[in-house]
């Protein structure tokens, strides 16, 4: 069992950032969101700013090691959970290449994999949005379902609950601060605690029950394990988004939502959820954990997979690379002295 672990763990890193040659063609985003109605506020790109070249598997700046050490040995302690998409299977080790088709190179293998049961799953119009921080430990464990339903959800950062202006909208509409509070445009639906959300996701975005082992959903599901470790992984990366950045921008709430392409737990993609949070920037999430479609979405759009990948409805800017992601996001999100 073991080994297989850490087989699975060297699949989760090395699919963060994987080549299939170079290419931008973002044709928007997925849907509209409804924090995009009216008009957001206007920003601009630095003259200096650079676009950075892919480079797959490579630590671009020493600075990052430890940074992502901390997020693999976070990603251990949830037991990689949230990686695989729910039904995880393996469908070819040796699998051709064809054009918009991901697959993990791993020497002489081509590994290409998808879902067991979520091809029949019922998918929401429209993007659920989720009130959330980074650190909350029940936030992970309703972004970890979201990954494991392969779901495409707007995140509306509330620093430590109770920082920032999605955090007063929140207690506007509800009478509090707590978080993660869902909402799904699709169904009407509005709703605080952690599982009641995991709940409500399986039933109305997850397969049948018939279809999948339940002990599947055992690291999200048992809470006090879920919980525990999340804990531990909020400690791990030094409470991540809990205030508010001091220089954030005070319009940052009012910014269509940013896209970005990646998954909860992935060593690359962390950093820059965690920027985002702090900087309060509704992001709409496309999950794409292992076994996901929007692996082969990101190919027909981009010709290449990588994560993490940032789309910015807001400037056009269309980014790999996370360290100069959060670069980017710091230069143009900021209030300058």
């Amino acid at each position: 069992m073991r080994p297989l672990i850490a087989l699975l763990l060297l699949c989760v890193v090395l699919s963060a950032k994987t080549v299939s040659g170079f290419s931008f063609n973002f044709d928007g985003l997925l849907g509209k969101t409804t924090a995009s109605a009216g008009a957001a506020p206007k920003v601009e790109v630095p003259d200096d700013f650079v676009l950075p070249e892919p480079k797959p598997l490579t630590l671009t700046r020493s600075s990052d090691f430890p940074s992502v050490l901390k997020s693999s040995a976070a990603l251990a302690v949830r037991l990689a959970t949230g990686a695989f998409v729910l039904g995880w299977k393996i469908d070819s080790v040796f699998a051709p290449e064809e054009e918009g088709k991901y697959a993990l190179q791993l020497g002489p293998f081509r590994l290409r994999d998808s879902s067991s049961v979520l091809q029949d799953a019922p998918r929401p119009e429209q993007p659920l949005i989720l009130y959330e921080y980074a650190a909350s430990p029940f936030a992970k464990r309703v972004r970890e379902t979201i990954n494991l339903l392969d779901l495409t959800v707007e995140y509306r950062p509330c620093p430590g609950a109770r920082g920032g202006q999605f955090s007063q909208d929140l207690f506007e509409r509800t009478g509090r601060r707590t978080v993660p509070f869902l909402i799904d445009p699709n169904t009407g639906t509005e709703m605080f605690e952690s599982g009641d959300i995991i709940a409500y996701l399986l039933q109305t975005y997850g397969p049948s029950k018939e279809s999948y082992d339940k002990k599947a959903l055992w690291p999200i599901t048992f809470e006090a394990f879920s919980i525990y470790t999340s804990t531990i992984v909020a400690i791990l990366r030094d409470m991540p988004a809990a205030s508010r950045q001091p220089n954030a921008r005070p319009d940052n709430e009012q910014m269509l939502p940013l896209e970005l392409w990646g998954y909860e737990c992935s060593p690359f993609v962390v950093p820059v959820r965690e920027k985002l949070g702090s900087l309060c920037l509704p992001h709409l999430m496309v999950s794409c954990s292992r076994g996901s479609a929007n692996r082969d979405r990101m190919v027909k759009k981009t010709g290449r997979f990588q994560v993490p990948y940032l789309c910015d409805p807001n400037t056009g800017v269309e980014m790999f690379e996370g360290p100069e992601i959060c670069d980017y996001l710091e230069a143009v999100y900021t209030v300058k002295d």
